[in-house]
This record gives C-alpha cells, structure tokens and sequence, in this order.
C-alpha cells in the first residue's frame, strides 16, 4: 500500500487534536504510512485570501514545495487546509505567470507530479470500502447518523475535483461500510456558518440550528464530518434550548469499528458527549 505526505494543518494540533489523533490511530491499524511533511506552515484558512491573494497562494504553494520534495501525494484531513492547497495546485497547473511568481518567491520549480488528496478520498477510493470492511470488529450497528462535507470539501468543483458538489455519497457509503445507519439527506454541503462563528455568531447559530433539525428529520442521532472547523462550529452553535447532537469525525467512528484501545480517548475532547449515546448501542 502507497505511502502519503501528510499535512495535518493548524487546527489538527489544537482545537481538532482528537481528529488528528484518529487519523494516525486509524492508518497505523490498517498500516499505511504518513509521514508528517517536514517544517509546514500554516496555509491561511481561512484568513489569507480576504487579505492578500498572493500570500494566500503563497502559503499553500511553500507546503507543495515540500511535498514535492518528498515525492509522495500529500492528504489533507482539514477541509479548509485542502480547499485552499487545491486552489494553488490549480493555479500553478493553469496560470503560468503566476505559477512563476510562485516558484520565484518559494524558489522552487512546479512539476505537477504531487497530489493533493482529502483525507475521505484516500480512505474511501484508495484504501478502498473492501478494506475498511474487513477491519471493523465491532460493527456500528444501531447507529443512526448523516454524513455531513460543508462547503470546502467539493466546491468549487474544478478546483476540488472530488465528488458530486450537490449530492455526495462516499461518506455515507463508508458510514454504512462501518455498520452504521446512514441516513439520507439533502444538506450534505449546505454551509454550517463556520467562518461567521465568532464574528457574527447569530448567524452561525441559524445555519448550525437547520442543520441539526434536518438531521433529526432525516432520523439520525449524530452528525458525522471531515472538516475541524465544522465540526466545532456545529458543536459550539447548538441551541441550548433542545438537545444537543454529538458531532464525529468519521475516523473516529472507523477506530471505534475497528475496535482501537485508543478510541475512549477521543471522547473528552469533544463539547458534547458522545458517550451517552455510543452507550445505547447493542455492541
């Protein structure tokens, strides 16, 4: 099996550790390398671009520059980290005068021959569902969730160039590949606010609040995500009015399948418990 660059981004190491912690819990079990690239830098989600288009290329385009160097594909688990990796990729693939300022500016030359891969595509399509299946001990069953992407992860769609932009399906394909009950929806990549979380958080809480009832609507008891800055968004901005939703990461639900000691740690890192639900579960 390949091995990856891998590029965990800002939030992995601080508001998101418990997603960083299941990712590199979940690819040792099915023993696929990562390899941390060496000196990264913040890429400027998701600030950057609002203040200067050139430094919120130039950020990402020095992480290429390292993962060139290492010669592997690099996954990104951040959906935010991803979007704006992908946008420089796409710029330095199709504009050749900004392509040179880059490489002037990072001192290196742009070959193309790096990938920048999310972490779901890498699970899903290349270590494959197959895979994923014969690793799952303890399978979901009971476990009644949605699969949520949010904006960055499939659009725009030219520059991701993954999946469906208004109805992805890998996720719950994956969900289900678990034992979980993943249930169908139709606001998959409907925006949680997150960027407005602490600016206009009024907002964020109205967007967070749908989602969350289109979620009990559509019967599911959890969210399931790949983004960190989703995934805070919508713990913090639940109304306390009603009962809160638990929100996972979904390698979080593939350690818990498979069965990893390390899964219990996960837990307490999380605003809202998802214990008391994990415990109503037959298994």
């Amino acid at each position: 099996m390949t091995d990856y660059s891998y590029y965990p981004g800002c939030s992995l190491e601080a508001t998101a550790i418990e997603f960083n912690d299941s990712v590199l819990a979940v690819f040792e079990a099915l023993q696929v390398g990562l390899h941390e690239l060496d000196d990264w830098n913040c890429c400027g989600a998701s600030s950057a671009h609002s203040m200067s288009h050139a430094l919120s290329l130039a950020l990402p385009a020095r992480n290429l520059a390292i993962a060139q160097k290492a010669g592997r594909d690099v996954v990104m688990p951040c959906a935010a980290c991803f979007n704006r990796h992908k946008t420089t990729d796409h710029v330095m693939r199709n504009d050749p005068e900004q392509r040179a300022g880059l490489e002037k500016m990072i001192g290196f030359e742009f070959t193309g021959t790096v990938g920048v891969r999310p972490l779901l595509d890498v699970v899903g399509n290349e270590i494959g569902l197959e895979r994923i299946r014969a690793m799952v001990k303890r399978p979901l069953t009971g476990l009644k969730v949605v699969g949520y992407y949010g904006c960055l992860l499939v659009r725009p769609p030219e520059i991701t160039q993954f999946e469906n932009p208004d109805n992805p399906q890998l996720m719950n394909r994956l969900l289900e590949t678990l034992g979980a009950d993943a249930r169908p929806w139709s606001y998959a990549t409907d925006c949680c606010g997150g960027g407005l979380s602490l600016t206009k958080s009024s907002v964020a809480m109205k967007l967070v609040t749908r989602l969350a009832d289109r979620a009990r609507e559509a019967g599911a008891d959890a969210i399931v995500t790949s983004c960190p800055l989703c995934q805070l968004n919508l713990e913090m901005r639940q109304p306390k009015t009603s009962p809160k939703m638990p929100i996972f990461y979904f390698t979080e639900l593939m350690g818990l399948a498979f069965g990893l000691e390390k899964a219990g740690g996960w837990w307490s890192k999380h605003l809202i418990d998802p214990q008391p639900l994990l415990r109503q579960l037959p298994v």
